[in-house]
C-alpha cells in the first residue's frame, strides 16, 4: 500500500493567491488542501516551513531531439533536466529526424516517452505543405496540437504556400501553434546587410531576423485565424511591434493567444558580444526595449504563456562561424529560476509566474486535471526556496549537451523538490529515478 504524503507549513501559490497551508497526496493526486491537515503514523510528512509550493511548470514548447538528433539531447536526458528545473509536463516539437509529420511517427515518440520520460509529455504533429489529411486525423483528446513553421524552417516542415496554410487553418481539429518569421523579409534583410561582400556576424542576427520579419508572419497567422475562427497560439513573440496583434484579458476569452520565452525575457542584443552563438536562436533575441515590452505584456495579459523553447546543440556545434552555427539554446533546467529572479526584482509577482507557466498552459490546451494545486488533480508540484541561491555552471547543468547560457550566474532561488503524479522525482540535489511514473497528457476537448 502506498503511503499518503503530507506537506506541512508551505506557502501555497495557486489561482492568484498565496496562503499558508498543508497538502495531502494519496496515490497520484491531491486529496486534501487545507490550512492544517492532521497526520497519522501512516503518512509521510514533509515540513516545508518557509518554502513556496507551486504547481509544476507545463512547458508547451521544447525540442528534446529524439529521434535522430540524440547527440544533442534525448527525451530521457532532457526530461530529467526539466524536472530538476521544476517542469513537470512538456509538449515537444516535430523538427527531429525524421520529422514528425505522420500520426505513425507521432505515436512512436509517445512510445519513446512512455519508456524513458521522467516528466509528463505530449508531442506536436508537424505541418507540411501536403499532409493535411494527417492533420485531420489528430485526436483533440489525445494530441496537443499541430506545429506550423511559417517561413522559418527547412525541409518539408516549411509551410509558405497560401493554399496549404488556408487548409490547415480551416481544417485542423486541434490547436494550431506557429513559428512566425517571414522568409522573404529575412532574405531581403540578409541581401541588404551582405552588400559589398560583408560577412554577417552574430550581432547582425536581430537585424536579419528583425521586427518586420516577425510581424509580417505573425500578422498573417492572426489574419488566417480570424478568417477561419481557428484556435491559434503564436509561439515565442520577440518584438514590441507584434504585441499590437494580441488583446489583453483573461485567456479563457481568447481564440488567439501569445507566448513569450524565458530567454527573450532575460537576454537582449547587448548580450551577443559576450555570449555569441550561445544565444543564437530563432526568432532572434532583440533589443532591451523589446524585452521590456514583453515583460510589460506578460503583466498586462497580452502575453498569455511563458515557455522555454529549449533547443540544445552541442558546444562544438556552437563554436563555428555565425552563419554555420545552429539556432537554439538549452533552458529547461533554469527557466523557472530565471523567472524567480524576475520576481525578486519585482518585474513579476510569484502568482503571475504560476499563472503563465502552469494555469494558463493548462487552460489553453484544456489539459485534464493538471496545472493547479487542487483536490482531485494530479499532484504535479514543486517546492521552492526563494532565499537559497543556485550557482550555475557548465559543469553542474544536467543537459546532455553539457553547457548553459547562464554559466557563472547565481540565481536567487532554488528548486528544493519536484513531484510528478504524486511521486518525488527530484530532491533538490539528485534525480530520483522512477520507471513508468510519467503519463501522456490528456485533453478535455
Amino acid at each position: 500500500m502506498n503511503k499518503s504524503i503530507v506537506i506541512k507549513n508551505a506557502k501555497i501559490v495557486n489561482d492568484g493567491k498565496v496562503f499558508h497551508g498543508d497538502i495531502k497526496i494519496e496515490g497520484q493526486r491531491f486529496s486534501c488542501i487545507d490550512t492544517h491537515i492532521t497526520t497519522t503514523e501512516h503518512d509521510t510528512v514533509i515540513d516545508a516551513q518557509g518554502k513556496f509550493l507551486l504547481p509544476g511548470m507545463i512547458d508547451d514548447q521544447v525540442h528534446f531531439r529524439e529521434p535522430g538528433l540524440t547527440h544533442k539531447g534525448t527525451i530521457a536526458s532532457e526530461s530529467r533536466a526539466a524536472v530538476a528545473g521544476g517542469i513537470t509536463s512538456y509538449m515537444e516539437m516535430p523538427n527531429v529526424n525524421p520529422a514528425t509529420t505522420t500520426i505513425e511517427a507521432l505515436e512512436k515518440k509517445f512510445d519513446i516517452a512512455n519508456k524513458g520520460s521522467l516528466a509528463n509529455y505530449s508531442f506536436y504533429l508537424g505541418a507540411t505543405e501536403d499532409n493535411l489529411e494527417q492533420i485531420k486525423l489528430l485526436d483533440p483528446k489525445k494530441h496537443c496540437g499541430v506545429k506550423v513553421f511559417m517561413g522559418a524552417s527547412t525541409g518539408n516542415l516549411l509551410v509558405e504556400n497560401p493554399v496549404a496554410l488556408e487548409g490547415i487553418f480551416r481544417d485542423s481539429p486541434t490547436l494550431i501553434v506557429t513559428h512566425c518569421e517571414s522568409g522573404d523579409v529575412i532574405a531581403e534583410n540578409l541581401a541588404q546587410i551582405t552588400q559589398q561582400n560583408y560577412i554577417p556576424v552574430i550581432n547582425d542576427h536581430p537585424k536579419i531576423r528583425d521586427a518586420k520579419a516577425c510581424y509580417a508572419s505573425s500578422s498573417y497567422a492572426v489574419s488566417l485565424a480570424k478568417k477561419y475562427q481557428s484556435q491559434l497560439h503564436v509561439l515565442h513573440i520577440t518584438t514590441e511591434k507584434e504585441l499590437s496583434l494580441f488583446e489583453a484579458g483573461p485567456i479563457e476569452n481568447k481564440r488567439i493567444t501569445a507566448e513569450a520565452c524565458v530567454h527573450h525575457l532575460w537576454f537582449s542584443e547587448n548580450d551577443y558580444t559576450s555570449l555569441g552563438n550561445q544565444i543564437k536562436c530563432n526568432p532572434a533575441i532583440k533589443s532591451s526595449a523589446d524585452r521590456d515590452a514583453l515583460i510589460q505584456a506578460v503583466k498586462n495579459n497580452q502575453i498569455d504563456i511563458i515557455a522555454t523553447d529549449h533547443a540544445p546543440h552541442t558546444w562544438q556545434e556552437k563554436q563555428v562561424d555565425y552563419n554555420q552555427a545552429p539556432a537554439g539554446l538549452p533552458l529547461v533546467e533554469h527557466a523557472l529560476l530565471s523567472l524567480f529572479d524576475h520576481v525578486k526584482h519585482e518585474r513579476f509577482s510569484i502568482t503571475q509566474v504560476v499563472e503563465k507557466t502552469a494555469h494558463n498552459p493548462a487552460k489553453r490546451y484544456a489539459i485534464k486535471d493538471r496545472g493547479y494545486i487542487k483536490t482531485g488533480y494530479f499532484a504535479d508540484f514543486i517546492l521552492v526556496d526563494m532565499n537559497k541561491p543556485t550557482p550555475v555552471s557548465h559543469e553542474n547543468c544536467r543537459y546532455l549537451c553539457g553547457w548553459t547560457p547562464f554559466n557563472q550566474h547565481e540565481f536567487s532561488s532554488s528548486i528544493e523538490g519536484t513531484w510528478v503524479n504524486g511521486q518525488q522525482v527530484f530532491d533538490g540535489n539528485n534525480i530520483i529515478e522512477l520507471s513508468g511514473n510519467s503519463k501522456r497528457l490528456e485533453f478535455n476537448r
